[in-house]
């Protein structure tokens, strides 16, 4: 008998849009969790409105982030669609939201006010910058939480270039992910107590923890690093190379490793100088190191170099394009592409689950939904009948698709 996904029984509700919200219902629904995403009236999900990339009209970054879920749509301007709303959530566990601090409060469905309905209720929250402090009434992007967080004061190609951001969003993503763990420490204490509580996280904070190796530097020292292009500020040489045919990430950051490196170079000048004799001293004389071996590299080809280091066991990869990436056999073989049946498309290519279990394996199961697909299913589940369907579907309450 199959086993099932790990979460599988529990019931998250998605009240949220555009990333941070959806990455963490993602994460939560690929280890099975049953995640209800509810979207506004009219138009749905603003990400809906990504366009272009589509296929067939349909949006890629919108089904990118919502494939595992089940979708509905509801009109919680009217008060029979906060009634709906309420509904789901008095018998759900987890409820995601990130809307600007007071939104759900004057919804009448804060907090405070659903826990009385369901105590063992996790509220997760997930904001520009968090529920307290100075900036919390502040609305949040990605952009403003990597400028905020110092980010991008350390990414770019070194001092005295414009800022550069990292170009990933990384603080949705990383927001999206601390979020989920926080739900799975939040329901592992439900699990012994029966508590219900609020997890409250944000762009800001995910851009912070980003900085570990580079706040370290600071408190340590009083100087805030800079931008060192795709150098590492502890390790060296640990960072990119032009080769005769393109580029070469090098990871010889120990001693030992960068013995090997030497061997595989065959460059008796830089072996014998005493500037790159260990790590300090590498450090202390980056730029005359990364001149150095710059100067090597493009001799050879990538995939000449590759299979040196490699052989010599001296971590190395090539700079793949994110389709060079998607090709990858090592990618295909840890299962980060798949296909994912959708209800109009049919088979859609999307991102595999990256957490493999060996008892309760993820996956991906269900295509991203259209508008409403799955309102009467839902309603159906929480009391409804279809002909109380049928009247919030006339009165613009929900949508049925």
């Amino acid at each position: 008998m199959a086993s099932e996904p790990p979460l599988t029984g529990i019931t998250v509700i998605e009240l949220a849009h555009i990333m941070a919200g959806p990455v963490c219902g993602l994460m939560l629904a690929d280890m099975g969790a049953d995640v209800i995403k509810v979207e506004k009236v009219p138009g749905g999900e603003d990400s809906r409105r990504f366009l272009p990339p589509d296929i067939d009209g349909e949006s890629a970054a919108f089904m990118m982030l919502n494939r595992n879920k089940r979708g509905i749509a509801v009109n919680l301007k009217h008060e029979d669609g906060k009634t709906v709303l309420r509904r789901l959530l008095a018998t759900a566990d987890v409820v995601i939201e990130n809307y600007r601090r007071g939104t759900m409060e004057r919804l009448g469905l804060g907090y405070e006010t659903l826990k009385e309905d369901n105590p063992g209720l996790i509220y997760c929250e997930i904001s520009g910058f968090g529920r307290t402090g100075p900036y919390r009434d502040r609305g949040g992007f990605d952009l403003i939480a990597q400028g905020m967080s110092g980010l991008m004061s350390i990414t770019g190609e070194g001092p005295g270039r414009e800022p550069v951001k990292v170009g990933a969003p990384v603080t949705d993503i990383t927001a999206g992910i601390l979020a989920a763990m926080g739900v799975l420490a939040a329901y592992l204490h439900r699990l012994k107590t029966g508590e219900g509580q609020r997890v409250d996280t944000s762009l800001f904070e995910a851009g912070i923890v980003h900085s570990y190796w580079q706040s370290a530097i600071c408190l340590a020292t009083g100087e805030s690093p800079g931008p060192m292009g795709s150098a590492h500020p502890l390790n060296a040489p640990y960072q990119a190379f032009r080769t005769a045919d393109g580029w070469i990430i090098v990871g010889a950051a120990n001693q030992a490793n960068w013995l090997k490196l030497l061997d595989v170079l065959e460059a008796p000048g830089i072996a014998g100088d005493p500037r790159f004799a260990d790590n300090a001293k590498r450090m202390e004389n980056l730029p005359a190191l990364a001149e150095a071996l710059g100067r090597v590299f493009p001799g050879r080809t990538t995939a000449d170099w590759l299979r040196r280091l490699e052989s010599a066991g001296v971590p190395a990869g090539p700079v793949l394009s994110i389709g060079e990436m998607h090709a990858d056999a090592q990618t295909l073989a840890r299962d980060m592409i798949v296909e994912v049946p959708h209800s109009r498309l049919g088979a859609v290519k999307t991102l595999g689950t990256p957490v493999k279990f060996s008892a309760t394996p993820a996956g991906v199961r269900l295509g991203a939904p259209v508008l409403g697909e799955h309102t009467r299913e839902v309603l159906g589940g929480c009391g409804y009948s279809d002909d109380e369907i049928d009247g919030l579907a006339k009165s613009g309450t929900v949508i049925v698709a």
